[in-house]
């Protein structure tokens, strides 16, 4: 067997080892790259060892986890399906709901979720105006072509003689057509 180094290595061997050491100084050479970019990233982190470097990235990424949790959970994103939901609030109910004190007046949580358009908003305030309901509050989500509409009415002439039944099933067919105006 042939040696061409003194420490009786093959040639072979030799340049394996040199491809394996270049290997490994590239690696490190982009760890400490993105050890610096991180640096960067977090306040207060200059004189940190890479341990705590690390330790001080997996809090924040887990802050920011958390805050992305809270904030899609108080947002109602609109669902993939149309949907109409109606509730009706009377009394102490109602003065929750829209912070009024009268007890003569009905109030209806309504709410749509359907396809946005040009002509939606303008076709759910017709539906409303016809069932002469004043809107008192409203909320609007948007996500990728899909909208949510949220709205608490009023009514508060006339109440006496209505049936909440019948009421609820108007505002119902009403936010239907508007969420689905092809199938009528």
């Amino acid at each position: 067997m042939s040696s061409s180094s003194g420490s009786g290595r093959s040639a072979t061997e030799a340049k394996a080892l040199k491809i394996h050491s270049e290997a490994e100084r590239r690696r490190r050479e982009r760890i400490n790259a993105h050890l610096t970019t991180l640096r960067r990233m977090i306040p207060d982190t200059k004189q940190m060892d890479k341990a705590t470097l690390l330790a001080r990235v997996v809090d924040q990424v887990k802050e920011l986890k958390r805050k992305a949790s809270e904030i899609t959970q108080q947002m109602a994103l609109p669902p993939e399906t149309n949907e109409v939901s109606i509730e009706c609030f009377t009394g102490d109910a109602a003065t929750a709901v829209a912070g009024a004190g009268n007890h003569k007046t009905l109030y209806i949580k309504a709410s749509i979720s359907c396809d946005d358009r040009p002509d939606l908003v303008a076709g759910i305030t017709q539906a409303f105006h016809g069932l002469r309901l004043r809107t008192v509050r409203a909320e609007m989500t948007s996500l990728g072509g899909r909208v949510q509409h949220v709205f608490i009415l009023c009514k508060e002439e006339g109440i006496a003689g209505v049936s909440l039944k019948s009421l609820k099933e108007a505002v119902r067919q009403a936010l239907a057509k508007v969420a689905s105006p092809e199938l009528i």
